[in-house]
């Protein structure tokens, strides 16, 4: 396929980054958790007196490096650009948006949506958020099984290890959650459809 322009993958760096963290926005204001690295820095921030984006960058480092070792420069440098968008979008996205009420249903449904498709947003433009996005891709590569249900499964994996942190209601909202951002994955992100090459 014809590649990205510069510019087109700026723009879509800056655009699938917002979407996530506008996601993941959603998820923590009804305390719910996610799946990934995402999810394990939620968890952290709800215990740590440490910021859901400081933790999220710092626990994706090592993934970034994987990223440049097996998909080269280019997508390692946009994976990380990505990431640190994220965390400071999710950072500082209360400054500009508060909820007065909130129906937690509605935040998992959106919250996922979200997180879907703007991670649909930087896989298209040879970038992702690290983490097992990282490892969801190499075996898509490897195997040709598409990221969602891959994703899907290490994501529900993660939530249900909450257990002992939260109720068992939003756990079942969370994983809710990464139901709808991996079926949006599925359907949307398949090998034999749309197909980016990371090497530079």
């Amino acid at each position: 396929m014809e590649k990205h322009t510069k510019k087109e993958d700026g723009i879509a760096l800056l655009v699938g980054s917002f979407l996530v963290a506008l996601g993941v926005f959603f998820l923590s204001s009804a305390h719910l958790l996610t799946g990934g690295t995402a999810g394990l820095a939620l968890l952290l921030s709800q215990i740590s007196v440490l910021s859901f984006g400081t933790l999220y960058f710092f626990i994706n480092l090592p993934f970034y490096a994987l990223a440049w070792l097996r998909f080269g420069r280019y997508f390692a440098i946009n994976s990380l650009i990505s990431g640190a968008l994220v965390s400071i979008f999710a950072d500082n996205l209360h400054y500009l948006i508060q909820f007065n009420s909130i129906n937690n249903i509605f935040c998992a449904v959106a919250g996922g949506l979200l997180i879907g498709i703007g991670m649909l947003i930087l896989f298209r433009h040879r970038s992702s958020l690290g983490g097992f996005n990282v490892m969801c891709l190499l075996i898509q590569d490897k195997t040709g099984i598409s990221i969602g249900k891959t994703q899907l499964i290490l994501d529900c994996s993660i939530v249900l290890t909450s257990f002992f942190f939260v109720s068992g209601w939003i756990i079942a909202l969370s994983i809710l959650g990464a139901i709808v951002m991996n079926i949006t994955l599925a359907m949307n992100h398949k090998p034999t459809r749309y197909t980016v090459k990371y090497q530079s």
